[in-house]
């Protein structure tokens, strides 16, 4: 074996097993609703007061775990609570999305599926399988190039100047098809369109045999939450066709933001 591949395995063994004691830890304390203290911690974990001391307290220092000042006792800290909150608030969202993609896939004939932010590339949170025995069957959080999908023109189209410059600083635009847009002032011409029509396509750019509509989904605030989108064989959906259940598309995008507190559309 490579001597240097020797040298950085044996580096980064202490960080994983610290790691991995960390969320003991804070398994551990969790599971604690009275808060536990050091002695009880460091046995129920397996690990020395003073190991235990030392990765508790980086814990207390970032605030995921506090420290009673009276009891001495460690219980999860406000940064545990908020992290679980945004879990839960994913978890709401895909149940207000799942039943409206069921309808959409139902009343337009095709996959529906609903996609968010996931870096510089966007995944598929929620999708509705098309009842065709031809179409494109993907995992949920199945990750895609934002700039060769609808759902992810969507998202672009939102995003300020500098943050689109940024995007483009941090991805190469590499092609998957014959039509895949790579080339960024194109795109930038695109995606202002996208904004101005409230509606992305995706003209077999990721995948050669199939074409997708996207349109966005906002929040009480009028912010940017996602974009959800139909997508079938270019056989059967073409962009005229995708044109035409562009009102079933927005009506159903309407429903999820509505359901996230923004007003009615008159």
């Amino acid at each position: 074996m490579d001597a240097d591949l020797v040298e950085t395995r044996k580096a980064e063994k202490p960080s994983i097993q610290s790691l991995a004691r960390a969320f003991s830890i804070l398994e551990c304390i969790g599971q604690s609703p009275g808060g536990i203290q050091l002695s009880e911690l460091s046995k129920a974990v397996e690990l020395n007061n003073s190991t235990a001391f030392h990765l508790v307290k980086t814990m207390v220092q970032l605030g995921y775990v506090r420290q009673d000042d009276k009891s001495k006792k460690y219980h999860i800290g406000r940064p545990m609570f908020l992290l679980a909150a945004a879990a839960l608030n994913d978890i709401e969202l895909y149940n207000i999305v799942s039943p409206i993609l069921h309808d959409l896939a139902r009343d337009t004939g095709e996959t529906s599926h609903f996609a968010v932010w996931s870096g510089t590339n966007v995944a598929i949170m929620a999708r509705k399988e098309s009842t065709s025995p031809l179409r494109l069957s993907e995992g949920l959080g199945t990750m895609r190039p934002a700039y060769a999908t609808a759902v992810g023109k969507v998202l672009l189209s939102h995003l300020e100047p500098d943050q689109l410059e940024s995007y483009f600083e941090d991805v190469t635009l590499e092609s998957h098809t014959a039509a895949t847009i790579t080339d960024s002032q194109r795109l930038v011409a695109e995606l202002r369109k996208v904004r101005e029509n409230g509606i992305a396509f995706d003209d077999a750019e990721l995948f050669a045999e199939v074409r997708c509509a996207a349109v966005p989904v906002v929040d009480f605030r009028n912010n940017l939450i996602g974009a959800i989108g139909i997508s079938g064989p270019v056989w059967r959906l073409s962009i005229s066709e995708l044109q035409d259940k562009q009102a079933i598309l927005r009506s159903a995008a309407e429903r999820v933001s509505e359901a996230l507190g923004a007003p009615a559309l008159q």
